[in-house]
């Protein structure tokens, strides 16, 4: 009798194989419902990359590729399938070094016999050294002018290669490049695609996000002296730390293609991160190594693999000052200047109380109570509302060398919540710092802004549970976005006045926090977002809906000078995908 399976087209039993695959990958990100699409449109994105890269013209430029591969007992029918991902490449300049790193398995030592050739070079180690001390015995054996890392069971798109160095023809000068990778699993099926942002250092630092497809130049591998002992099942994470420590950002080139492929099988690390979890140790060694001489400190993040960093405030703790705007909202101030000086642990803050016409008595007579406490400096701004402007006018009267911007409709909930912001905003190269806002009811209202979405912006992972673990595990890491919201912003002052403030004529009311950010990082600086700075955002509650044909007109003038200034249709954001969806705030998979 014939099964239902049986009776179904090969590619329908596929996709819905690897629809199941998408729903167990999302319940291990922690989203209570997932998305039922994911994987139909991972096929579709499949295709679409493929007749990319096949339209990819041949690279002009002759470059050669040492693809170095440790070998150590491998599953021989897998690693020979590794071997045929190097030998079908559609771009032939390419070295293949396998290092048996003392497997003692007369198989294998068959298999490599048969392999050698002018284009494999087979390395054989007496005794076991483990993985660094194997890949730097390839290292010596290679001669191209780029150094490709490849897992002895894992796979390389047929266009890998000539996808990089196409890219290098673009960017001659680039040291490291990553591209995007998925998972594959025993029965070849493909899945959890990673589709990464363009450098960013902060995610960096949270964990090894560029991971695979990655490739090194060899003149600055020979340079740092190669894989260092000592830091085995992150040394690639080692690796790549101290090639980015001899390198400017623009020379970390990402690939945008998937040209990895991951074997998802028992022991392995792509199907589960804890079953190394010595390389946790090892990547934390790494990270604090990189950062020594910084001050900074590295504990062990939220996930597995994943770190905090954090870092050192100065010993003179600087005054910071935080900007309150409000009308009125009795409540709401009551319980964000509660929060404020029951929870934060930094100890030297200013609170401006900016009332903007308050006309409640009694709201009246507690900020005045407030004052008269010494809990805030009560600043009066009688004009009609105008956010930017009520935000420049308390600016010129802090005293702070840092800034906060909060909205009147915060809660905090972290105590170390500004130690962690000053510490960020100590690093001369920082911009704005930007913190993880819930929902009353829990869900997430903000985790960084992606500029493009809706044509102009929106908020990352907005509605998802307050404890997901987000696309890639991005709403647990630090990490850097093109944008932070103002709902609560840490800057320095002198920044802030650098770029001459928050756009008070053409952004009264929206955008005007994006605009800011997208200045700031215009005069070179990055913006961070940390899931350790948690607060509540009763969003819009002060100040009402834009429910108006008058407040619907600003919106759709603000919208429009987004669009016009920075390009926000059809704007790529780095810290995003041009894979993912600019349609939704879900990091689904482009339509």
């Amino acid at each position: 009798m014939k099964t239902l399976k049986s009776m179904l087209p090969n590619s329908v039993v596929n996709a819905l194989k690897r629809q199941a695959w998408a729903i167990r990958a999302y319940q291990r990100w922690g989203l209570k419902q997932a998305p039922t699409h994911g994987l139909l449109q991972y096929d579709l994105i499949c295709k679409q990359q493929d007749n990319q890269l096949t339209a990819l013209p041949q690279p002009t430029i002759k470059l050669l590729f040492s693809v170095l591969v440790p070998v150590y007992k491998p599953d021989l029918m897998l690693f020979a399938e590794m071997v045929r991902s190097v030998q079908t490449q559609t771009y032939q300049h390419w070295q293949l070094i396998l290092v048996d790193d003392g497997s003692q398995s007369a198989s294998l030592t068959e298999m490599l016999n048969q392999l050698k050739s002018d284009k494999i070079q087979v390395v054989v180690r007496e005794t076991n050294g483990h993985i660094s001390a194997a890949s730097n015995s390839g290292l010596q054996a290679a001669i191209g002018d780029f150094v490709v890392l490849l897992d002895q069971d894992d796979l390389l798109h047929p266009d890998a290669l000539k996808c990089m160095a196409y890219y290098l023809s673009i960017h001659p000068n680039a040291n490291v490049l990553y591209s995007d990778e998925d998972k594959i699993d025993a029965v070849g099926q493909r899945a959890e695609p990673h589709f990464k942002p363009s450098f960013n250092r902060d995610l960096l630092y949270s964990h090894n996000y560029i991971s695979h497809l990655g490739v090194y130049r060899r003149s600055l591998l020979r340079e740092i002296g190669g894989f260092r002992e000592g830091v085995e099942g992150s040394q690639d994470y080692d690796l790549l730390l101290r090639c980015v420590a001899h390198s400017k950002p623009e020379q970390i080139v990402h690939v945008p293609y998937v040209l990895y492929h991951w074997r998802a099988i028992a022991g392995s690390t792509a199907l589960a991160e804890s079953e190394k979890c010595y390389a946790q140790q090892a990547g934390l060694k790494a990270l604090q190594d990189h950062l020594g001489k910084s001050g900074a400190t590295v504990t062990q993040g939220k996930l597995a693999n994943t770190y905090k960093v954090t870092w050192p405030v100065p010993e003179q703790r600087p005054l910071v000052s935080i900007i309150i705007p409000t009308k009125n909202g009795q409540s709401l101030v009551c319980q964000c200047i509660d929060s404020l000086y029951r929870l934060t642990t930094y100890p030297n803050f200013e609170v401006l109380l900016v009332d903007n016409g308050s006309d409640d008595a009694k709201a009246l007579a507690y900020f005045t109570e407030f004052a008269e406490q010494g809990l805030v400096r009560l600043i009066d701004y009688p004009h009609p509302f105008n956010y930017s402007a009520i935000n420049n006018y308390a600016v010129q009267q802090a005293k702070g060398e840092y800034l906060v911007l909060m909205n009147n409709d915060i809660e905090i909930l972290s105590p170390s919540w500004l130690e962690d912001m000053v510490g960020h905003l100590a690093r001369p190269d920082v911009g704005c710092v930007g913190a993880k806002l819930y929902y009353p009811n829990g869900s997430i209202q903000h985790a960084g802004v992606v500029i493009g979405l809706g044509g102009c912006a929106g908020h990352s992972h907005r509605y998802f549970p307050q404890e997901a673990h987000g696309y890639a595990n991005r709403l647990q890491l630090t990490q850097n976005y093109s944008a932070v919201t103002a709902a609560c912003l840490g800057v320095r002052k002198s920044v802030f006045e650098q770029v001459g403030g928050l756009n008070e004529i053409d952004l009264t009311v929206a955008f005007n926090d994006v605009d800011f950010c997208l200045k700031v990082g215009k005069a070179g600086y990055r913006h961070v977002w940390s899931p350790y700075i948690e607060m509540v955002h009763h969003e819009s509650i002060s100040r009402g809906l834009d429910n108006t044909k008058e407040k619907q007109q600003r919106y759709m003038r603000e919208v429009g000078y987004m669009q016009d200034t920075w390009g926000t249709v059809g704007y790529q954001d780095p810290c995003y995908s041009p894979w993912l969806t600019y349609i939704k705030e879900d990091f689904s998979f482009r339509v």
